[in-house]
C-alpha cells in the first residue's frame, strides 16, 4: 500500500471512525428527497405526534410531509423538491441533513442509495482483507 493511501485509510478508520469511503456527486435525480427516514437524537422518527411537536421546535421539519410508515419508521417527502426539475427549491438555504447527504450512518442502518444516485459507498477495509484475518485466526 502506498503511504498516502495508508494515511488516508488511518485517518478515515481511526480519526473519523468511518467504515466506508463516500465518493461521487449528486446526479439531481431527486430520489433522496422522496422517501426519507429522519433521525432525531438517536432514533428514527416513528411517531407522528412526536413529529408534530418537532415541527414547532425546528423549521426544518416543516418542509417534510409524512407519506407512509413501515417497520423502520415514518417515511417523509421533502416539499422543497420541485417535481418537474427534481431540483431543490431551497438549495442555497438547505438544512445540514441535506448538505451532508448521503451519510454513512443511514447507509449502515440498511438504507440503500437509488440506482440513479451518483454517490457510492466503498468499504475502507475490503471484504477480502477481513476474510483473510478471520481465516488466520481460525487456523
Amino acid at each position: 500500500m502506498k503511504l498516502l493511501h495508508k494515511l488516508k485509510r488511518f485517518y478515515y478508520l481511526y480519526i473519523l471512525k468511518r467504515k466506508y469511503y463516500r465518493s461521487g456527486k449528486c446526479n439531481c435525480c431527486g430520489k433522496c428527497c422522496e422517501k426519507i427516514y429522519v433521525k432525531h437524537g438517536k432514533n428514527i422518527l416513528t411517531d407522528e405526534e412526536v413529529f408534530n411537536k418537532l415541527k414547532k421546535m425546528h423549521y426544518f421539519y416543516n418542509d417534510l410531509e409524512v407519506v407512509g410508515k413501515d417497520e423502520t419508521g415514518l417515511i417523509f417527502r421533502c416539499n422543497n423538491l420541485d417535481p418537474e426539475t427534481k431540483l431543490c427549491k431551497n438549495h442555497k438555504k438547505r438544512d445540514r441533513i441535506c448538505r451532508d447527504y448521503p451519510q454513512e450512518e443511514i447507509f449502515m442502518m440498511g438504507a440503500s442509495l437509488s440506482e440513479e444516485c451518483g454517490y457510492k459507498f466503498t468499504p475502507i477495509v475490503p471484504f477480502s482483507e477481513v476474510l483473510e484475518k478471520v481465516m488466520k485466526k481460525t487456523k
